[in-house]
Formats: structure tokens, C-alpha cells, sequence
């Protein structure tokens, strides 16, 4: 299943090399042999006990200022967070083929991680405090091969992650309500966290709401695993959301070609099967929105180091199979856009305003309990 997203920065790097032409008629094949790594895969030694209760294992955490969760476009006034405790997974930033998993002191791929960070999760920051983690992520080639490394890589990864949840919930304070959040790798190993750690248990009750954006959910086999049901109503608490960003005209055939052939987290054929497609503009389930519902989209700057909002700029349709239509004329938001008309890269900052009313109205719910 994992292999389906590519990433801007190994996209934009076989463009570079062999021209748009070539890669339109061999590009995935081109991306696969320039991106997947060739080395084998090294174990690596699980995080030392406590690892994570060190501030420096965390781009963003209680007690750290600065930091890049804490950034506001301009206009947006900074209020008093909310009480949830949010805990979020930064997507892919590792691109290297010299080994399968990231090291923690990348400095090109931690930057890369920032800047999702500023672009993601800072969304969530009126909500409470955020904690994001660094882990040893799996390189972007892991998603484009059915190596065995592939796998590996990626259940490294979900060990870091698991590790800093489990120093999350021992520092968080445990009288206060929990966002969970990723985007895309980040995403995929949300959804281990909530099989492994959350559904079935008492910290189920604490869950405001999980956002597992960027990354494929079926309705039919995934959900019970996960141990909540979509969000149907836009205050419902204690839901799932998830969304995929295209522009028309759609070509999502690199996911429906795993999707399809892959096993839901119930054991049956995800064949078919209609995917979660949360509208984020209504925070409602296989929803249409135009454009003047949306309260705010992120137009990055040049140096991907600030961006300005605008609102009104992004329509979204929720689609049969679960695919979230921006239509036919989107913005102008960089060179980002990925095979297909795959608008990934952006799904939080084309809705960034709502998704940051969307997880307060949802606190709110929560609070009323």
C-alpha cells in the first residue's frame, strides 16, 4: 500500500535530469531507479530508554520557543491555545539513497521538516500545545519499491514515533483532551498508533479528533481497526478525518494501483472499497464546498519560509471514490504539484483557516462532554 506518493523534491530532481517529455512517457520507472535506495538495509538500535524526554529529540514540544508549529501568517492574530494536547507526525523530508532511514542530525532533511511543520501543524496551535517529534523517518525510495528493506525502514520509523507517543502521554497533561495528526508518512504511522495504542483502550476517551490526511483509509475495511468512525457532522468529536487533494483533470491511478491490490487493517481486499474523504471546508463526509467557504489558503513565498493567507481561493468536492477535487483552476502556490494532478503537498495549507476552526469547534465538542 505504501507504494503510491512521490514526493515534490525526487520529482522535481527527475524533471531536472531527463526533461518533462521523458518523464511523462518513463517517469515512475526514472523515479524508482534514481530514488530507491541500492544499499541494504541497516538495523538500527531502538531509542535508548527515556530518549524522548530530551527536548532536543523534538521540533516542537512544551518548553521549546520559536518553534516552527508557532508560526502565523501575517494578519492572523495570536490568541490563548486551547487545552488540547496535540501530538503530529511531519511528513517525508528524507530523500537520500545512501541508507533507508534519515539520521537525526540531517540538517537538509530537518529543514525540509520545518518547513512542513510551519505549513501543517501550526494550524493546529490555537487548539493547545503541539508536540512533533523527530524520528528516523523512511527515505522517500521506501514508497516507491516492494523491497523488504522498504518495510523495514518504515517499521523503524514507527518505533521512534511510538517511543516519543509514549513520552507524549507521560509528560502531556493526562486531564487534558488529545489531537492526533500527520500528513502522509507521518499519517500512515497515525494509523499504527491508533491500532497499537489507542483504539479498544481508556485513552480513546481523551481523542478530540485524528487527522490522517494524505494518506488512503477505507471506509469498509480500515475504520473499526482504527476504533472511530469518520466525521460525519462538523462539531462531531471522537472521529476520524482524512482528505487527498487533486485538481482536474484526475489521475490518481498511482494509488488506486496499490490501493486496490492491498490488505484493509480487518484482513479482507481493500478492492474497491470507497476511501474516508473528509471535506475540509465543511469538516463533513463526501461533502461539496465552494470556493468562497474556504476561510484561508497559504500562498508560500519564494524561500518557503512565510506565507501570506488568502481566503476564497480553493473549492473542494469530495469524489465517489473518496479523492478530494480542487477543480479545474487552482492557485498558484509553486512548483509543487506531483504526478496526476496530485496536489498533496498542499492538502493542510490549501485549507489551513479551516482546518485551524475545524479542530477548535471539535475541542469545543469535546469540552461539553
Amino acid at each position: 500500500m505504501a507504494r503510491k506518493f512521490l514526493y515534490v523534491v525526487a520529482t522535481l530532481i527527475v524533471l531536472v535530469l531527463v526533461g518533462g517529455f521523458v518523464y511523462s512517457l518513463f517517469g515512475n520507472d526514472l523515479l524508482r531507479r534514481a530514488m530507491v535506495p541500492s544499499v541494504a538495509f541497516k538495523a538500527e538500535p531502538a531509542m535508548p530508554a527515556n530518549a524522548y524526554a530530551d527536548r532536543a529529540m523534538w521540533f516542537a514540544r512544551p518548553g521549546l520557543s520559536n518553534t516552527p508549529v508557532d508560526w502565523l501568517p501575517p494578519g492572523v492574530e495570536r490568541t490563548e491555545p486551547g487545552n488540547a494536547e496535540i501530538f503530529f507526525i511531519h511528513p517525508t523530508s528524507f530523500v537520500g539513497t545512501d541508507r533507508w532511514n534519515a539520521a537525526l542530525d540531517d540538517s537538509e532533511t530537518n529543514g525540509r521538516a520545518q518547513v512542513f511543520l510551519r505549513g501543517q501543524a501550526s494550524a493546529f496551535s490555537a487548539a493547545g500545545r503541539v508536540w512533533a517529534p523527530r524520528y528516523r523517518q523512511a527515505t522517500f525510495g521506501a514508497f516507491l519499491t516492494g523491497e523488504a528493506a522498504a518495510q523495514q525502514a518504515l517499521d523503524l520509523a514507527y518505533r521512534d514515533v511510538a517511543a516519543a507517543f509514549d513520552q507524549f502521554l507521560a509528560e502531556a497533561d493526562p486531564k487534558r483532551p488529545i489531537i492526533l495528526a500527520g500528513h502522509s508518512q507521518g499519517a500512515l504511522h497515525l494509523t499504527r498508533l491508533l491500532r497499537e495504542k489507542v483504539a479498544g483502550t481508556p485513552l480513546a476517551r481523551r481523542i478530540v479528533a485524528a487527522y490522517v490526511v494524505g494518506w488512503p483509509v477505507s471506509k469498509a475495511t480500515d475504520l473499526a481497526a482504527l476504533g472511530m468512525p469518520e466525521c460525519a457532522a462538523a462539531d462531531q468529536a471522537g472521529c476520524l478525518l482524512s482528505w487527498q487533494s487533486f485538481a482536474d483533470p484526475a489521475d490518481p491511478t498511482l494509488i488506486l494501483e496499490q490501493y486496490d491490490v492491498s490488505t484493509g487493517f480487518d484482513g479482507r481486499p481493500r478492492n474497491g472499497t470507497p476511501m474516508v474523504c473528509t471535506n475540509p471546508l465543511t469538516g463533513t463526509a463526501d461533502a461539496q464546498a465552494p470556493a468562497s467557504a474556504n476561510a484561508g489558503t497559504l500562498i508560500p513565498d519564494k524561500s518557503l519560509e512565510s506565507a501570506t493567507m488568502t481566503p476564497a481561493l480553493v473549492p473542494a468536492s469530495c469524489g465517489p471514490r473518496g479523492f478530494l477535487s480542487i477543480g479545474d483552476s487552482p492557485p498558484d502556490l509553486g512548483p509543487y504539484v506531483l504526478p496526476g494532478n496530485n496536489w498533496h503537498v498542499y492538502d493542510y495549507s490549501m485549507f489551513w483557516a479551516n482546518v485551524r476552526a475545524d479542530a477548535l469547534r471539535r475541542l469545543a465538542t469535546w469540552e461539553k462532554r
